[in-house]
Order: C-alpha cells, then sequence, then structure tokens
C-alpha cells in the first residue's frame, strides 16, 4: 500500500466506517482508516444480540473506568468503548431510537448554524433502513411521526420510534435475520474491495504529525503495529474520529489542548486550546426490577447462564435466527417531562442556583440556560424510559469489582436514564505514552440540580409499574428485586439509592465540541480544528450536547452530514 492517502481517518468505529465508505465512493479519493481493535465482524459475540454484555471487559473493549466519584459515594464505574473494527456499534446494546427534536435545536442555539434537526433527519433517512410496518400497527407500536418507512433506505437494517414527548417501541441494530448490524458489517463489508480503501486493525495511532507553517496543518499520523512505530502521510486531512476518550487524548499528545498542562509532560504545543478534552458528558441509569408473571417469556434464566436454556436458546437460533438470544429484550422506550408540582419545585432550585463561575469550560451558563428551559417544560422529556425483559447485574463499583449474583424469578426492568446532565468534567492524559489510558472524570452528580431531577423520577417509577397496562404483567401486589427501591414517596430515599445505583449508559459526548472558540470551542460548525489547517474530528466528541436516550442513531446521522461536508470542502459537491 502506498505511503500517501488523501485522507487518514483515526478509528474504525461507528462514525469512522461511514466516513470512509462514503469517502471512498470516489475511486479516484484514496482513504486510509487506522483502528486500534481487530476485526471482529466474523464473532458470534459481536452477531448474535443477546451476547454483547460478554463483549465487555473483553480485548474488544478499551476496558477503561472513571476516575472516583464524590457525587455517587466515591464509586468506580466501568466505562465501555469499543475497540474493533465498527467500534462501540460492535458491542453496544443495539439500542436504535432518535432523540428529542429539541435537543438537536439546542446544537444550533449554541452557535453551530445549520445544526438543527430539519437538516438532520434526512441524515437518520440516509442512515438507516426501517422495517415496513402495516398502517394499522403504527398506533400500537406508537412510531407514527419520526420517520416513514418509506423514507429511510440506509445501510444499517434495524428490527424496530418517534421523537415527541411519550412511550413508542424502539427499533433495534438487528437486521431481518435476527444478526446485530454495525458500521462493519453495514458500512466497511460491502465496500471492502475497493481499491482505494484500506484498513489498517491492531494499528494505535499515536500521535498526528504536522507541519511547520503558520498556521499549522495535518499532514499525517504516527501509530505503531505489531511492535513498530509507522507513519503515514495525508494528502488532504486527517480525521480524528476515536470516540470521546482517545480523540481527546491524542489531540493532547499531539500538542493540541490546553497549553499549560500540555507543558507539564514537555509536549510541544502546536495549537492552544483549552476545550480540548473538557465539557465531557454522559448518560446516567438506574435500573428498577419488578418480579413478572409466571407466564412471561423473560430473559432471566440467560442471565443466571442456566444452561438447559442456554442450548434450546442456541438451538432455537440456529434454525430460525428468532428467539431469546435474537434480541437483547429492550423493546420500549418513554421521554417524559417531570409532574407538574415537581417541576415548580425544580423551578425555584433553578432559581436559587445559578450557573457556578467556570474555569473550566466558558459555555458553562450555555448549558444552564437550556437545562433551565428544557427541565421545567411539559412538552420536553428530562428523562428516558426503557423497559427490559429481564433483570440487570452489574459492578456497581469496580473497586473491588463485585458482581451480584442473578436471582431466582422472572423480571421486568425499568430503566431510568437523565437525558440532560448538567454534571460534566473531563479526559486528561496522565503520561506522554499513548497506551497509558487518561484519566476520565464525568463529574456524575457533580451538579446537584442532576440528583433533584433524576431522584424526583425515581420516585414515579412504581407509578408506572401500577400502571394498568404494565401492572397486568407483574406479580401483585408489585415485589421488587431490590426492596431499597420502594421509596414510600421519600425524595431522601431516592436521593441515596441515586448515589449508591447509577451506572453509566456509556454515551459520552462533548471532549472535542462543536462550539465557537470563544466558548472554549474544539470544532466549528463544519467540523474543523480552530487553528489547524487539514484536521477535523467526527464521532460522538463533536456532539455539544447529548442526546436525549442511547447515541448509535444519532452518531450515525452526525457521521453523514459529516461526510458531506467532508465532500464538499474538496469536492464542490
Amino acid at each position: 500500500m502506498p505511503a500517501v492517502y488523501d485522507f487518514i481517518i483515526v478509528g474504525g468505529g461507528t462514525a469512522g466506517q461511514v466516513v470512509a465508505s462514503r469517502l471512498s465512493e470516489d475511486p479516484s479519493t484514496s482513504v486510509l482508516v487506522l483502528e486500534a481493535g481487530a476485526d471482529l465482524t466474523a464473532d458470534p459475540r459481536v452477531n448474535i444480540p443477546i451476547w454483547y454484555d460478554t463483549l465487555l471487559g473483553s480485548d474488544a473493549d478499551w476496558k477503561l473506568r472513571s476516575s472516583s466519584q464524590p457525587g455517587l459515594n466515591g464509586r468506580v464505574l466501568g466505562l465501555h468503548q469499543g475497540k474493533a473494527l465498527g467500534g462501540s456499534s460492535s458491542l453496544n446494546a443495539h439500542v436504535f431510537v432518535p432523540p428529542f427534536k429539541g435537543v438537536i435545536g439546542s446544537w444550533e442555539a449554541l452557535g453551530n448554524e445549520g445544526w438543527n434537526w430539519t437538516m438532520l433527519k434526512d441524515y437518520f433517512a440516509k442512515a438507516y433502513s426501517s422495517p415496513n410496518v402495516a398502517k394499522d400497527a403504527k398506533e400500537d407500536l406508537a412510531i407514527d411521526g419520526w420517520l416513514e418507512s418509506s423514507e429511510a433506505k440506509g445501510p444499517i437494517k434495524t428490527s424496530f420510534g418517534d421523537s415527541s414527548v411519550g412511550s413508542f417501541s424502539c427499533l433495534a441494530g438487528i437486521d431481518s435475520e435476527g444478526k446485530r448490524n454495525n458500521s462493519a458489517s453495514a458500512y466497511y463489508k460491502p465496500a471492502e474491495l475497493r481499491p482505494n480503501l484500506h484498513i489498517l486493525t491492531n494499528s494505535l495511532v499515536e500521535r498526528i504529525l504536522f507541519d511547520e507553517s503558520k498556521p499549522p496543518k495535518a499532514i499525517g499520523v504516527q501509530y505503531s503495529l505489531d511492535g513498530a512505530s509507522k507513519t503515514a502521510q495525508a494528502r488532504n486531512e486527517v480525521i480524528l474520529a476515536a470516540g470521546a476518550f482517545q480523540s481527546p487524548e491524542i489531540l493532547q499528545l499531539s500538542g493540541v489542548g490546553r497549553a499549560e498542562r500540555l507543558e507539564k509532560y514537555g509536549i510541544d504545543i502546536v495549537m492552544n486550546l483549552p476545550g480540548v478534552g473538557q465539557n465531557l458528558q454522559d448518560h446516567m441509569i438506574s435500573y428498577t426490577s419488578f418480579q413478572a408473571k409466571d407466564e412471561l417469556e423473560t430473559k432471566d434464566s440467560l442471565v443466571r447462564k442456566e444452561p438447559e436454556a442456554i442450548s434450546q436458546a442456541m438451538q432455537e437460533y440456529a434454525a430460525t435466527q428468532s428467539g431469546p438470544l435474537a434480541s437483547l429484550g429492550v423493546h420500549t422506550y418513554a421521554y417524559l417531562p417531570l409532574s407538574a408540582p415537581d417541576r415548580s419545585a425544580l423551578q425555584e432550585l433553578f432559581t436559587g442556583h445559578a450557573s457556578e463561575d467556570s474555569q473550566e469550560h466558558k459555555a458553562t451558563q450555555a448549558y444552564y440556560d437550556i437545562a433551565n428551559t428544557t427541565v421545567l417544560d411539559p412538552k420536553q422529556p428530562s428523562a428516558a424510559y426503557l423497559t427490559a425483559l429481564g433483570q440487570t447485574n452489574y459492578a456497581k463499583d469496580l473497586r473491588d469489582g463485585t458482581i451480584p449474583a442473578a436471582s431466582p424469578g422472572k423480571f421486568i426492568t425499568i430503566g431510568l436514564m437523565l437525558s440532560q446532565p448538567l454534571s460534566r468534567r473531563s479526559v486528561q492524559i496522565t503520561s506522554i505514552e499513548p497506551e497509558d489510558p487518561p484519566i476520565i472524570d464525568p463529574g456524575y452528580l457533580s451538579n446537584p440540580l442532576d440528583l433533584e431531577v433524576i431522584s424526583r423520577h425515581l420516585l414515579g417509577v412504581k407509578n408506572l409499574a401500577q400502571s394498568p397496562q404494565l401492572g397486568q404483567l407483574l406479580q401483585q401486589p408489585l415485589q421488587l428485586l431490590d426492596p431499597a427501591a420502594d421509596f414510600q414517596g421519600d425524595l431522601n430515599a431516592a436521593k441515596k439509592y441515586a448515589r449508591e445505583n447509577l451506572m453509566s449508559m456509556w454515551h459520552y459526548v462533548g471532549t472535542c465540541s462543536m462550539l465557537p472558540r470563544e466558548k472554549d470551542g474544539v470544532v466549528d460548525a463544519n467540523l474543523r480544528v480552530y487553528g489547524i489547517e487539514g484536521l477535523r474530528v467526527v464521532y460522538a466528541s463533536v456532539i455539544p450536547l447529548v442526546s436525549t436516550a442511547n447515541l448509535q442513531a444519532t452518531v450515525y446521522a452526525f457521521a453523514e452530514r459529516a461526510a458531506d461536508l467532508i465532500k464538499r470542502d474538496w469536492n464542490g459537491e
């Protein structure tokens, strides 16, 4: 392969594969993709939906962890992120849901002209194919109003959204044959024989190379492969698509970031951009499990790893590509506001808790103003709810790593996710060695308003379980898997439970934010790094405000838009 390419893409994950596929559609354009992980497109753990959790903590996972979180009683959380072709789309829970339209509008309000729902919805349609749904089924599924199936004809095949406040049946990134559809299978595999597209796996990018011009220009990358350090040159651009942790890490190691921090490690400053690594946002979630009726089919026997249940499920999947292995069991979502009394109480708290002066990020006030508006608006969601057919069990604290034993019985779990967190912190390098993981501090619940919002939502979970529709699936009277989740209307009990049980949803964004430079932005509305030529950042690290719920669908649409911006700049398209 030649050592010089038109475009070098750092990261072969969800967004990287989209951009690589779209740019290489032009046979005269050469594209190199450098992926730190392996090609696992044939691995059954990737392809069979239910086995996604077997990849967590494996070599397909970066195996990162948070710093000790004071807001969570000092707990250390596992922060899973894909390290394989397809990135996190190869090991996530394959939930494919739209964002709330107002969130996308907030991107534009933060100073990014043109980034609104009207623009982005066309890129959702370009990214995925919706299953055909009979007209008389749309009302039952509550999916009317997002994107009609006739509009959505993209590479990602789904098997089952509405972006309004309320409940809906959610799509999943699973094709009609019961296999996971990720960016590697949907975007890369159809393009892998193109002579102008080159993929190098197990290649860890160490730093970006710049020339000595003013302004500096990115001219290539240095990476390690098979124990040797190598370089590749870019004629047009280096495109950083390495995620919300590795993208800021690579920039910092390359001399792009807050100057005084980089100087501590003896790194030559290429561009002083204080926002690099700042503004890290993530969704937090709490799971509440209720005992289900005996006749309901759940995933609990698989959670308990019962040999007979696993054997039967594998036989069914092998024969028909259906059954328990073909789905995670997450089928419904709801985007909900708080009740009127809760909103009134929060209005007083927002008024009495003005945004703190932040030397860390200059957009703090703008984010506070957005949250103040959305959380208090009865037509905008402050939380997302999901239901899962089965219990969840996980290590709540990596300081000891204990995973509780799965319980006997059948359960339905309600997951409650904080949609618009105000808490945010940073990703910072710890040395000049690319192999050393950065310090990742999401600052969970560091803003007290987050605890107030999610605790009030937690108080309403039992009411949802008692609703006629859900209640008919559950044992009566209600039996909770964890008695501590029965708060009896006590807000302080809900707050205590939140600190002890909230987990990451692995929806990391914001560390290379698309914001005006005077607000500590890292890239402009065309995703170009400020002050540097030939360097762009795509992927979730650029998203300035986290989406309403799961990120997968939004990242695909974002990457499709990014590819068009790049082609427009270089080809005039």
